[in-house]
Parts: structure tokens; C-alpha cells; sequence
């Protein structure tokens, strides 16, 4: 048996497995078995992942790789490149900060699933992950999960280049949308979980060519409501048999009316009878199934743009009966309007007629003595 296989791991040759768990590890052991197609390493000290740590010509049938735990933080190019059998890695719980876009090579990887729960905190990291991800490299790729990873947002075109995608996990991060995230080219998905995160609408998210995606969580998010766009999606996805909605925070005005209506028709979603109103605080605690649309006032339809319109057509109605007004009184009185007009006419020309008599007796100094001695 290799050394490592007696010192550092625990090596079954009948199970084809090793497990190199908690042993303050710095390096990828270089002798390991060749018969190795499951391999842990978990719990060590690895720090850097450099290109070569896996020699081909000794683990040819290496088929899963377990990574998780590790401390690592790069992972150079061609690190993954040289494990033709390769199909399950697990990077879980590293604290990634480099993440090179060669790691897995140039020519294409056979990887299946790749499970990175907790380890792409880095955003820099995640770029680095979504450059890869569009390369193409990974297009064997069925399983993906970015799960507890505090996510906000998502790279626009992340998902674009992974036709063989059927569960992509996303739950328990932070997103607050998906509006740069596009699922088109994602043919053959079948779950995604988006549950625990901080969604509050899917106005600009696009399901469009997932014809094979059979389960959706979007439980525990803050989803106020789902429009009737969103809705004539789901009703689209011919395999799509399991919706998780859960814990959202419902709110129960007369924009629900299309939500309440698809939930009793619809068989695709998981615990309906319990999910409840949030906001207003009449309607707390309300099952959304037991909500009578006659009881949201909700007879015309609200229109804010058409209301705004005849608010304004209403105005001009009313400028209009002023202005018709006023020239009725002007013209009912216009021999009083007449009379007054001429009396400040002569009462002007009075004025003025005044302010020429003293610019006379200014002007000639005979009048001007004659005025002081009058004055006197």
C-alpha cells in the first residue's frame, strides 16, 4: 500500500474508496491508490489546489472528489483538468477567493455535479465561477449548487451554457431578484430551489424553455404576489408538478385576485392550505384559499394610469365650466363693465391733466413766481 494509505488516510481497496478526513493535510497526497474512484479530503489545511495535484496517470478512474472543509482558497488553472472519470466535485465550505477560469481545462470536463455550498462569499469568486461557467467547460453539467453562499445578485447569462442542467440549487442566500438572470438554454432542468432568500417579485424572470422542469421552491422569500404573467408561465411548464410557496409574505388586496384564483384550480402546489395573508393587518392570519374576492372591494379593476386619465379629464371639465362662468358674468354685466371702464378712462385723464398743469408751471419761470407768491 502507498505510505498515505498507512499514515494519513483510510484506504478500502474492496470499496475502490479513501478517505483522508481531518489530518491537518497541506498538500494533495501524491501516492495515492490507482484503483481510487471515491476520494475524500476533507478537514485539512490545503490552502492552494495548484495545477497537477491529481496525476492522471495514477487516478484515471477517479469518478467522485470530496474538497470540502479544506481552507482552500485558489484554485490554479488545470488543478481539475487531468481526471478523465471525473463526475461529482464538492468544494462545500472552503473560503474561495481565486478561482481560475482554466481550472477544469480548455477541451471540456465530463463533471456532472458540482456542489460550492458556502464557498463563493468572495464576489470576486463568483464572477470567476460565472466565467466558467459560460466558457462552456462544464457543459456536461446536470447538478449545480450554490446553496448558503449570501448571495445578493446573480451574474447576467450565469446559467446560459449549461444545456445539460436539471437541479440548480440557490437556496438560502440573499437574492432580492432575478432580473438579470436568464434560465433560457436550461432545456433540461428539472429543480431549482430558490427557497430562503429575500425574492420580493419575479416581474423580469423568465421561465421560457425550461419544458423539462418538474420542481420550483420559492418558499421562505418575501413574495408579495405572483402576477398573472407568472402565473400563464407555470401553467406552461408541461412537466412542472411541485411549487413550494410557503412562507412568503402574502399581501391581500386586490392585486391577489389572480394568485387566489390559480391556487384553486391548480394541483401543482405544495401545502396551499396553509399559506396565509401577511399585510394588511385586517387580513393577517387570512388562508389565502378562504378569501372571497367580493371582500377586497375589488368589482372595478385598479388602474392607476386610467385613473390618473379621468382625474384629468375631470379637471379639464371643471377649468372649462369656470372659464364659461366667468364669461357669463362678463357678459350679463357688460353696460356696468362699460360704465366703470369709461369712469377710470376720465378719471386717468384728470390725472394726467393735472401732472401737465405743474410741468407747465415748472417749466416758465413767471408762473413758477406767480405759484410762490400766491403760496405766500
Amino acid at each position: 500500500l502507498p505510505d498515505s494509505c498507512r499514515t494519513l488516510c483510510d484506504c478500502s481497496e474492496a470499496a475502490k474508496t479513501v478517505k483522508c478526513v481531518d489530518g491537518n493535510l497541506t498538500a494533495v497526497p501524491p501516492d495515492l491508490p490507482p484503483y481510487v474512484r471515491t476520494l475524500f479530503i476533507t478537514g485539512n489545511r490545503l490552502d492552494c489546489l495548484p495545477a497537477g495535484a491529481f496525476p492522471a496517470q495514477r487516478l484515471s478512474h477517479l469518478s467522485a472528489l470530496n474538497l470540502s472543509g479544506n481552507h482552500l482558497r485558489d484554485v490554479e488553472a488545470g488543478a481539475l483538468a487531468t481526471l478523465p472519470a471525473l463526475r461529482l466535485l464538492d468544494l462545500s465550505g472552503n473560503p474561495l477567493a481565486s478561482l481560475s477560469p482554466l481550472a477544469f481545462g480548455e477541451g471540456g470536463s465530463p463533471l456532472e455535479e458540482l456542489v460550492l455550498r458556502g464557498a463563493l462569499r468572495d464576489h470576486g469568486v463568483l464572477l470567476s465561477l460565472a466565467s466558467v461557467l459560460q466558457s462552456g467547460v462544464l457543459r456536461n453539467l446536470s447538478r449545480l449548487e450554490l446553496a448558503d453562499n449570501g448571495l445578493l445578485l446573480l451574474p447576467a447569462g450565469m446559467f446560459t451554457a449549461l444545456p445539460s442542467l436539471r437541479q440548480l440549487d440557490l437556496s438560502n442566500n440573499s437574492l432580492v431578484g432575478l432580473r438579470n438572470v436568464s434560465f433560457q438554454g436550461l432545456g433540461q432542468l428539472q429543480s431549482l430551489d430558490l427557497s430562503n432568500n429575500s425574492l420580493v417579485g419575479l416581474r423580469n424572470v423568465s421561465f421560457q424553455g425550461l419544458g423539462q422542469l418538474q420542481s420550483l421552491d420559492l418558499s421562505n422569500n418575501s413574495l408579495g404576489m405572483l402576477r398573472n404573467s407568472t402565473l400563464a408561465q407555470f401553467r406552461s411548464l408541461p412537466a412542472l408538478r411541485r411549487i413550494e410557496l410557503g412562507h412568503n409574505t402574502w399581501v391581500c388586496d386586490c392585486a391577489i385576485e389572480d394568485l387566489v384564483a390559480w391556487l384553486k384550480e391548480t394541483d401543482q402546489v405544495v401545502g396551499k392550505e396553509a399559506l396565509t395573508c401577511t399585510y394588511p393587518d385586517n387580513m393577517l392570519g387570512k388562508t389565502l384559499l378562504k378569501i372571497n374576492i367580493s371582500d377586497l372591494n375589488c368589482s372595478v379593476p385598479v388602474d392607476l394610469p386610467s385613473q390618473l386619465q379621468t382625474s384629468y379629464v375631470f379637471l379639464g371639465i371643471v377649468l372649462a365650466l369656470i372659464g364659461a362662468i366667468f364669461l357669463l358674468v362678463l357678459y350679463l354685466n357688460r353696460k356696468g363693465i362699460k360704465k366703470w371702464m369709461h369712469n377710470i378712462r376720465d378719471a386717468c385723464r384728470d390725472h394726467m391733466e393735472g401732472y401737465h398743469y405743474r410741468y407747465e408751471i415748472n417749466a416758465d419761470p413767471r408762473l413758477t413766481n406767480l405759484s410762490s407768491n400766491s403760496d405766500v
